[in-house]
């Protein structure tokens, strides 16, 4: 696995010291059909470690796959020679590739790429029509608790205090994976992807920080129920919940218990009238 810190000298008031940075690299993702060429569709800066989770992640965000048997296989690219590091392709378990110019987000972006606005809500809703999870009911406490487990499975945060970490989690409360990235959108593609690879069930994903519209999006693309924030949400992030029907949950670990901004009956909750 390649390295995912790196150590630093530096300097300190009270004189040098030894730390680590957080590597970030950029991942170029291609997509192919069976037997097809591949072509470069996607380019972030990651931190390298979980790239066939990342990619996988994606491909799920963006509704190039639904499950793991619409994918023949993802490797690292070899292009004759030995495998690329930072190059992926994901091969589909299709005869041709699907319109790749209609991708919602096609082509170069950053670690903390974005966009954001009511057409995009819109043009996700068409693509994922809300269908929610009636079957998934858990009580708040248990999303504490998923957010201090999630903390102690970032040992990447701990070396260098520079990264974001997305867990999921069944409703249950038991937590399936846990994924550090530089990038937040990065750290909840690689988890989704990882839960994709297992073929788990996923019921809870968890946020490390924020939780922005786009967050919201791939939770509502993956078809999970909760989305349980550390900090706080946007307006659009909320309003893609609600219209999807997903469970959104902000200030975990806050001594109020955390605010529940949309479908709190998942809780055990209710919504009070105002006074």
């Amino acid at each position: 696995m390649q390295r995912r810190s790196e150590p630093v000298r530096v300097v300190r008031a009270r004189g040098s010291d030894d730390d680590r940075l957080v590597r970030e690299e950029p991942l170029t993702v291609r997509v192919a059909a069976r037997g097809g060429p591949a072509s470069d569709v996607w380019t972030t800066l990651r931190t390298p470690g979980h790239d066939l989770d990342l990619a996988l992640g994606w491909a799920l965000s963006e509704g190039l796959v639904t499950t793991l048997d619409d994918v023949v296989d993802v490797h690292h690219c070899t292009d004759g020679g030995a495998p690329d590091p930072n190059s992926v392709t994901v091969r589909l378990d299709a005869d041709v590739l699907p319109d790749l110019a209609a991708l919602e987000r096609r082509g170069a972006s950053t670690a903390a790429c974005g966009l954001c606005g009511r057409d995009e809500l819109h043009a996700l809703l068409r693509r994922c029509p809300p269908a929610p999870r009636e079957d998934v009911a858990l009580p708040l406490d248990v999303l504490d608790r998923l957010a201090v487990e999630v903390r102690g499975h970032q040992p990447l945060f701990d070396a260098t205090g520079g990264c974001h970490a997305a867990g999921v989690a069944t409703a249950d409360g038991t937590l399936l994976h846990v994924r550090e990235d530089v990038g937040r959108h990065n750290a909840v593609d690689a988890v989704l992807g990882a839960a994709l690879r297992g073929r788990d069930r996923v019921d809870v994903l968890l946020l490390s920080g924020r939780a922005g519209y786009e967050l919201v999006a791939k939770a509502v693309a993956a078809r999970v129920a909760v989305v349980a924030a550390v900090g706080a949400a946007t307006d659009l992030a909320a309003a893609t919940a609600d219209a999807a029907g997903l469970t959104l949950v902000t200030f975990l670990g806050r001594p109020h218990g955390g605010t529940v901004l949309t479908r709190a009956d998942r809780l055990g909750l209710t919504t009070g009238a105002p006074q």
